[in-house]
């Protein structure tokens, strides 16, 4: 029987967190700033998150946005924030560190490893910037990464899905490879047939206008303008048919976990 389904969301809120639970996501990847891919969210938002939902919760550990080449300051606010997820209750963390020259850091990767069990590791995209994808593959299991996203190198997995499928024989079993980047309920079977992987990760969101009604158009608050009267959040109904549509089209053994 082939593998199942096992959908990821990403999310950045408790309403988004249990709208991904109510549709059938099977677990929640929680992060802040999705408007630059992802960073660390606040010990509040993974206290409330986790005490409201009974799936498993990995934590974005990723201390500013930009490149993935930290510096001392920025590790060790890596490491205080992977001990704080621990603490919190999350089943996983997630996070990438490249060296200058491309390369997977494999030393301070293996250190956040280790101080993370026994939670779950995933090696997020930054691994989709490193410089031979192959040798980073080789790397994050010399480190003892449990899990890796990935689109193949490519803005979208649809691209890249000839070199997902590559990797995954590459990796033989001795990581697990989750396929993300721009995944939809209209190409999620697509992915799941080009790439032979089942684990899916994506953000099922839809941008929604502010409630409130008093605005002040002057002002921007950061550097993209507008963004304090509209957010993105998980729509279930969304979740759910991206779900479906995996699973329908996989249906060669294919079941929900």
């Amino acid at each position: 029987m082939s593998d199942p389904v096992v959908l990821e969301v990403c999310a950045d809120s408790v309403e988004s967190a249990l709208a991904a639970q109510r549709g059938g996501a099977h677990r929640i990847e929680l992060c802040s700033g999705l408007v630059e891919g992802g960073t660390t969210p606040s010990s509040g938002l993974i206290s409330t998150v986790r005490s409201r939902l009974s799936i498993p919760i990995c934590v974005m550990v990723r201390p500013r946005g930009g490149d993935f080449c930290y510096g001392t300051d920025d590790f060790e606010t890596m490491e205080q924030d992977v001990l704080t997820a621990k603490h919190l209750g999350a089943d996983g963390v997630v996070f990438g560190i490249l060296q200058e020259d491309g390369r997977i850091d494999v030393e301070r990767t293996k250190h956040l490893v280790e101080l993370a069990r026994p939670l779950k590791v995933t090696f997020h995209r930054a691994f989709d910037m490193s410089r031979d994808l192959k040798e980073s593959l080789d790397a994050m299991i010399a480190a003892g990464v449990d899990r890796v996203l990935t689109s193949g190198g490519e803005q979208r997995v649809e691209d890249g899905a000839g070199k997902v499928r590559e990797l995954s024989h590459v990796a033989s079993g001795r990581i697990a490879i989750m396929a993300g980047g721009g995944i939809t309920e209209s190409n999620a079977h697509r992915v799941i047939a080009a790439t032979g992987i089942h684990e899916l990760h994506a953000s099922a969101a839809v941008s929604v206008s502010s409630p409130m009604r008093h605005r002040n158009d002057r002002i921007s608050m950061g550097a993209i303008k507008g963004r304090e009267y509209q957010r993105a959040i998980v729509m279930e109904d969304k979740v759910r048919r991206l779900l479906e549509a995996a699973v329908n089209g996989s249906r060669h053994g294919a079941r929900v976990r």
